[in-house]
């Protein structure tokens, strides 16, 4: 009886053992499965789309890439090009969140389909030559050599209106070999030996050192570009494009645009 007894007692500590080890098992499978599983902070909680004038691609690449590490779950994409065409953009109903230009006039033009914009950084024209200045160009007056290429923007992109008011101002007729839809395609041209000068923004210069000369313009004779940020109406995001435009003014975001060489608003 004895005998039956024990066989039993070690029968009944064999399952529990079993079942323990059974229990065990399927828990750690169900904790697998729970690492393997996304993380909610895996997944974007907002994906922006920012329209932006074609100089401030450096900066912004930067710009962009600070918020997401500071903003996990936030994923934006730019697209940059010519801030007319940016606005033409808008003007037919391109599904984006937020809008920088590199001059008010275009931003005051689409009052009914942004947000109230703020200026978030300034900019100034330098006359890009090519490496060592072979040309011997010094000031806005050397442009108008019938020997030399020029390029500039095009009139409709602030760029060119910026060129056009500063050459008017001096009194200087400059006849341009080609007129550039923005103000990156002016830097190509000099870059790549197909115009002796161009009229660009100092931080395009700046971001092409290793290529192009920056000849300043004094302040006196030149102009300066303010960069106006605003949300879209039709933005699907609309809280998560409010809060990048208000970054942009932000101390980081401040520090990146001034290390580009972008003045203060």
């Amino acid at each position: 009886m004895s005998s039956a007894r024990s066989l039993r007692r070690a029968s009944a500590a064999v399952l529990t053992t079993a079942l323990l080890v059974s229990l065990a098992a399927c828990g750690d499978a169900d904790d697998s499965a729970r690492d393997d599983s996304p993380k909610s902070s895996d997944r974007p909680s907002a994906r922006l789309t920012v329209l932006a004038a074609s100089s401030l691609t450096d900066a912004f690449e930067t710009a962009g890439a600070a918020y997401e590490k500071a903003n996990p779950g936030t994923e934006i994409t730019f697209s940059f090009a010519g801030s007319q065409e940016l606005a033409a953009q808008v003007g037919q109903g391109a599904p984006a969140d937020a809008l920088v230009t590199a001059d008010t006039t275009t931003m005051d033009g689409l009052k009914a389909d942004t947000g109230t914009p703020t200026v978030i950084a300034g900019n100034r024209l330098v006359i890009a030559v090519a490496e060592g200045n072979p040309e011997k160009i010094d000031e806005l007056g050397d442009l108008a050599g019938a020997q030399l290429k020029v390029v500039l923007a095009a009139p409709e992109v602030p760029a060119g209106r910026y060129s056009e008011q500063i050459l008017d101002a001096q009194k200087i007729e400059v006849k341009p070999v080609s007129q550039e839809p923005n103000v990156r395609a002016v830097l190509s041209k000099v870059e790549l030996g197909e115009a002796d000068a161009g009229l660009v923004y100092r931080t395009d210069a700046a971001a092409a050192a290793d290529k192009v000369d920056a000849v300043a313009i004094p302040d006196s004779q030149n102009a300066v570009a303010r960069y106006p940020a605003a949300t879209l109406k039709t933005s699907r995001n609309p809280e998560a494009a409010a809060a990048f435009v208000s970054w942009l003014s932000g101390p980081q975001a401040q520090k990146i645009l001034k290390d580009a060489g972008f003045q203060q608003p």
